[in-house]
């Protein structure tokens, strides 16, 4: 990208929470994340203004949603598509992790603002700002914390913007907690599949693809995505790497790049979202899929060896030096 191109848009919908992160009754860190909003702020470190990043979502006017409305601002990232509940508050979660660095969730999020951001009277006014992006993405949380009805509407916007030439990428990231316990996770299979069939690009984790679709390897996936509509496909597979194939040239195979093995792993709170990030930082500029793949790995593994769903800037400041430099 040169100084005289115009920097890619993209629009990325979801919610961000309070967050505390510790041990119950002991110490606790008290940030702010979000799957949605985690690939927001880690896009914008590693784009550096050739992207610009627009987050959608509902908020209060209460203090902490506005401090933390400033701290995206800080952070790069445009905040006109952000809308302001004045009934509502941000909803919270505590994460606990253990000796290994996993983590364990609890949620307070049923009466968030984000939850009823499609319910807004102004977020109808954001529709006609979404058809000049060059790319929408979400995950299936974006998806989960709606209202059914919501749900139904946000796909059918989504996929008349994708009639109209914008590029739609998604996480599946699943999380039952927030989904109807229905047999064979129908209420999801049926939202994700029509989603997926007008999907450009699936950022996706193969343990969700198991527990949602029992998919029995990675390949598996990718031929049932590529069934299901999805142009572009990565699997991720957490310390092994990840798996990449344009599935509209069915003759062409699916890329598998490794990642490097991190000593001392923290917290992967992060791992996917920054993962999308590092992805999306390549794709948005024009990036060969092998080196966009690279790009998210290298982000991850700088965002897993620091706590938190947002970690300082100086934990991921040498990698994103770098893809400027290599780039």
């Amino acid at each position: 990208m040169t100084e005289n191109d115009t920097p890619k848009k993209i629009a990325i919908i979801g919610e961000c929470m309070i967050e505390l992160n510790g041990k119950p009754f002991g110490n606790m860190l008290q940030t702010f994340g979000g799957d949605s909003l985690n690939s927001a702020v880690y896009l914008a470190r590693a784009a550096k203004q050739q992207v610009q990043i627009n987050y959608v979502t509902a908020m209060g006017s209460d203090a902490l949603s506005e401090g933390m409305i400033q701290r995206w601002q800080e952070e790069g990232i445009n905040t006109q598509f952000v809308l302001t509940d004045n009934t509502r508050q941000p909803g919270l979660y505590l994460i606990q992790l253990d000796d290994q660095g996993e983590r364990t969730f609890l949620y307070w999020r049923n009466q968030s603002a984000a939850r009823y951001m499609l319910q807004h009277r102004d977020f109808e006014l954001l529709t006609t700002k979404l058809e000049k992006m060059d790319m929408v993405y979400l995950s299936g949380i974006s998806l989960a914390i709606l209202p059914e009805k919501d749900r139904k509407t946000l796909l059918t916007l989504l996929r008349k913007l994708s009639e109209k030439g914008v590029e739609i990428a998604f996480d599946s990231n699943f999380r039952p907690a927030l989904w109807p316990q229905n047999e064979d996770w129908k209420t999801v299979k049926d939202h994700y599949a029509e989603l997926l069939s007008f999907c450009d690009l699936a950022l996706v984790t193969f343990d969700d693809e198991q527990a949602i679709w029992q998919d029995i390897s990675p390949e598996a996936a990718l031929d049932r995505l590529e069934h299901a509509g999805v142009k572009k496909a990565v699997i991720k597979l957490g310390a092994e790497g990840c798996l990449y194939k344009n599935l509209q040239k069915k003759e062409s195979d699916a890329l598998f790049i490794t990642t490097t093995p991190i000593e001392e792993v923290v917290d992967t709170t992060s791992a996917g979202d920054s993962f999308n990030a590092g992805y999306l930082s390549g794709h948005l500029t024009g990036l060969e899929p092998e080196r966009c793949c690279v790009r998210g790995h290298q982000l991850a593994s700088a965002v897993i060896q620091s706590q938190g769903a947002i970690v300082p800037l100086s934990a991921t400041q040498s990698i994103t030096n770098q893809f400027k430099l290599t780039d």
